[in-house]
């Protein structure tokens, strides 16, 4: 009767939410160098937009400095330009073919604004796992709507995808506490 509701697939959909909220607070700048903090940034190359890390070497040779060494040597010029305007806030010095990324030490100013931003990443996964959550109580309306779902079965349910959801919210308000304090961190 209840085939339709797959508790196992909102899960894997609000999981989703969180892995990209991972993903978003690694690119968010800490002060520290993290070879993760060029991932977003694409080059123009061979006629596409291809990621930094597909034309060269991403590494961190000092806590504050990222080296990327690219392969292809007419590429260098254009790796320096999509660095610069990644909106990183990184300015490389070219070195032959390598590019060497000083990582500027954070403002007081310029953390808090961070914060700002790892709270609208935060809030975003917050509201996609609430569209999950619409999803499947939908759902559940419609099965015993349509007579597939009692309602005892549509309140099991309901209360199965509010718990899964306030887990997905608490872990999402724990990520974002853990990634504020090391942005705040001197």
């Amino acid at each position: 009767m209840s085939s339709d509701i797959d508790l196992n697939n909102l899960r894997r959909r609000m999981n989703g939410a969180i892995d990209n909220l991972k993903s978003e607070f690694v690119g968010l700048r800490t002060g520290r160098a993290s070879v993760n903090l060029l991932d977003p940034v694409t080059v123009e190359a061979y006629g596409s937009q291809m990621p930094l890390n597909q034309i060269a070497t991403v590494s961190t040779p000092e806590p504050r400095m990222i080296s990327v060494n690219i392969w292809d040597k007419s590429m260098v010029a254009a790796a320096d330009k999509a660095v610069r305007n990644a909106g990183l806030g990184l300015n490389p010095v070219v070195d032959g073919q390598t590019l060497r990324i000083p990582i500027p030490e954070l403002n007081e100013e310029r953390r808090a604004e961070m914060t700002k931003i790892s709270g609208k990443y935060a809030e975003q996964s917050r509201i996609s796992v609430r569209n999950v959550r619409r999803d499947g109580m939908d759902t559940i309306k419609r099965l015993e709507k349509d007579h597939e779902m009692s309602q005892d079965e549509q309140k099991i349910f309901h209360d199965q995808i509010q718990k899964l959801t306030d887990e997905m919210i608490k872990e999402i308000d724990h990520l974002t506490e853990v990634k504020e304090k090391e942005i705040m961190q001197v």
